[in-house]
């Protein structure tokens, strides 16, 4: 029922962004087809969640008979994601030219870390790499210390499967315009310097130093912080705006005229008060006093507490599925609403959606390119 409930989506499986953006697309509604290796590929183990919401099948992309099967089901999907280096579905004779050859108005979604072409295109990178050369990295670093990065946030998931799964979902709208598709390049590089847009103007306008660790929103300001509180938690404090900051100096009892929000020489000493205050409550005591209030303050939760917080757990942004607490399906529409779905575990009945018929089904196992299967017919 979700919003994109009228489109298909094969998805050449991959790791990292790649099956993030195919989630995205199932948990929006798509019929998402993912095509994963028989025998060779990357297997952790894992009770992956970005595998949610559609049907994964093994199948073998180097032979003709699997070149053939993705062939026939490219001809029936609206966008293909792909997640390799260039050249690798090249090889596979599986590459834009021969795809869009079989199916002219197909979207071919490609997701590089460094993009299809430049003189690191072909280079093996992984998430830190991408934001460092980007700049992202280099600007994440309180003063004096050395540059941290948000696990594989920035570049896999924010600048690399949310601006995938964006382009092709313009591709598919601009596609029922003119009936041509066309190939949609998503580098994680572009996507994670388009993220730092904002800090690029700031920087013209005078409002940023090149230094990091001294600006507005990278630990410089002592109005965007994090303070440790007496028990060894945290408090985040986001009161960029005066009416915020006032609202915060009242509940710590700091008088406004000691403390001006932007007399920047004396924000070392103003970081030093607050940490100093923060330190002598502890972390439910803050929670209590400030996340009600319009003083931009909450308490830092763990990664897995996050679904205890009362508004989280009132707005149901975690669920659970096949054992695992995950976060449900975003953004929320009023009428196609979105979800987040199990797996799907009947490969035969998912081929047999996207026109792979029985006889062939047989035919593909019969010649090693479709892995065999524990039950059922074709």
């Amino acid at each position: 029922m979700g919003p994109l409930s009228d489109v298909k989506v094969l998805e050449v499986g991959g790791i990292g962004p790649s099956p993030f953006a195919g989630m995205l697309l199932a948990d929006m509604g798509a019929d998402v087809l993912r095509l994963d290796r028989t025998a060779g590929g990357l297997d952790l183990g894992v009770r992956d969640p970005t595998k949610r919401g559609r049907q994964e099948v093994s199948l073998d992309l180097k032979s003709a008979a699997g070149r053939d099967a993705v062939l026939l089901l490219a001809e029936r999907a609206d966008a293909l994601i792909e997640g390799f280096r260039p050249g690798v579905m090249e090889r596979l004779g599986l590459g834009p030219d021969e795809l869009l050859a079989r199916n002219p108005r197909l979207v071919y979604g490609r997701m590089t870390g460094y993009g299809q072409e430049g003189p690191m295109a072909s280079v093996a990178g992984h998430d830190i790499n991408y934001i460092s050369l980007a700049g992202a990295l280099g600007a994440s670093r309180r003063r004096g210390e050395r540059p941290m990065f948000a696990m594989n946030l920035v570049g896999d998931y924010g600048g690399g499967a949310m601006f995938l799964a964006f382009g092709v979902v313009c591709g598919i709208l601009e596609q029922r315009n003119s009936g041509r598709g066309q190939v949609v390049d998503a580098a994680m590089v572009d996507g994670v310097a388009l993220l730092t847009s904002l800090i690029h103007g700031l920087r013209a306008s005078g409002m940023w130093d090149a230094e990091p660790g001294g600006n507005l929103l990278d630990s410089g300001a002592p109005f965007y912080d994090v303070y440790a509180a007496a028990d060894g938690g945290h408090v985040a404090v986001g009161a960029l705006e005066p009416q915020f900051y006032a609202r915060l100096l009242e509940l710590l009892d700091i008088p406004a005229e000691e403390m001006p929000q932007h007399d920047t020489a004396r924000w070392p000493e103003f970081k030093e008060r607050l940490a100093a205050t923060f330190a002598a409550r502890s972390t439910a005591e803050w929670a209590a006093l400030l996340e009600p209030e319009e003083a931009c303050a909450t308490v830092v939760r763990g990664l897995f507490d996050a679904h205890e917080h009362p508004h989280m757990a009132a707005r149901g942004t975690f669920v659970e599925l096949g054992g695992v607490r995950q976060p449900a399906a975003a953004p929320r529409f009023s009428r196609t609403a979105p979800e987040a779905k199990p797996a799907e575990n009947d490969p035969d009945a998912a081929l047999e959606r996207w026109g792979i018929g029985a006889d062939m089904r047989a035919r593909l196992r019969r010649a090693g390119a479709l892995a065999p299967r524990s039950g059922g017919d074709g």
